[in-house]
């Protein structure tokens, strides 16, 4: 049922004195405002309410589950998230294909971190029904039916001080209602910054951990021209050519370097490799033979080989 304060109290005789023979007092007034104030509380705590529902759990059919299971005061069943089941299905899929290969390999590493994101996401939204849905509903099944009630029951004039008076202490209730919501709505706004910045620190592990992988397509055109006895293009040299080259020989080329900004930290994983700080400017450079997804870099005096990935190349 949905109650208009406003025409309640109308009704009840609050606003006005009887056959309206007497201006309104200070005490109409100011207590009709507080019903205004009311009635708009609850309009827009509702509205509020029920779009966090949706965007919390965009489902219809599971909204309705749980609200099935809270009126039976029952304890709904825990969900997998989507995001969780992607990486289970990514695991499983790597154990099929064989989790030593390229796709296998990083088929776990995916799988791993989605089913990170998956496990922030439940507990985002684990901690936004406790700290903002729930302060929420409270207000809308406590505060709000009782005051509601309060109009109901003044079914006579005799009664209007007495009721009044209750219905009064329960709107001035509102102003400390804003501000407890207002802390509601700060902790539901954390939560969502907490849940966002733990997704980008996944997602950059991940990408940091894709970016130790050889090029799997360049690795695999080469060993099968080398099984058929196929020559190699120019400038195209087997993988054990290039793992034996030795960067304290390569001299940078007279032409062809270029400026590149870093974009995330790197540590070498041998001393053929350069590690890299954020944001700092290096010099890359390619040689002949050398992976597509790699370049020289140098830095001073050291230098060593840099996955593109992690580089800015300016102009």
């Amino acid at each position: 049922m949905d109650f208009n304060v406003k025409k309640l109290a109308s009704d009840a005789g609050f606003t006005e004195e009887k056959l309206g023979q007497a201006e309104k007092t200070e005490l109409d007034a100011h207590f009709e405002n507080l019903l205004s104030r009311a009635d708009c509380t609850k309009n827009w705590t509702e509205k509020i309410f029920r779009q966090t529902e949706v965007l919390l759990q965009p489902n219809p059919s599971a909204r309705i589950e749980e609200f099935l299971y809270e009126k039976l005061d029952r304890k709904a069943p825990s969900r997998i998230t989507n995001a969780e089941l992607l990486g289970q299905y990514m695991q499983d899929a790597a154990k099929e294909f064989g989790a030593g290969g390229p796709y296998g390999s990083t088929l776990i590493k995916v799988g791993e971190c989605e089913r990170r994101l998956g496990g922030a996401e439940r507990e985002f939204l684990q901690t936004s029904a406790i700290s903002f849905l729930t302060p929420l509903r409270n207000f809308l099944e406590g505060d709000w039916r009782t005051i509601s009630a309060e109009h109901e029951l003044r079914v006579a004039q005799t009664e209007f001080d007495r009721q009044a008076e209750v219905t009064r202490l329960l709107l001035e209730g509102i102003s400390s209602t804003h501000v407890n919501h207002l802390r509601c709505l700060h902790e539901f706004v954390e939560a969502q910054a907490a849940y966002y910045k733990q997704c980008h620190l996944h997602m950059q592990e991940l990408q940091k951990e894709l970016g130790r992988f050889p090029n799997a397509f360049a690795v695999n055109s080469v060993n099968s021209m080398a099984a058929t006895g196929s020559s190699l293009p120019a400038g195209i040299t087997s993988p054990v050519e290039a793992d034996t080259l030795k960067i304290e020989e390569v001299q940078a080329p007279a032409t062809g370097t270029r400026k590149a900004k870093v974009l995330y930290d790197y540590d070498a994983a041998d001393s053929s490799e350069l590690s890299l700080l954020a944001d700092e400017l290096i010099t890359v450079y390619t040689v002949p033979g050398m992976d597509s997804d790699w370049l020289i870099g140098e830095r001073g005096n050291q230098k060593g080989k840099v996955p593109v990935t992690y580089l800015e190349l300016l102009s």
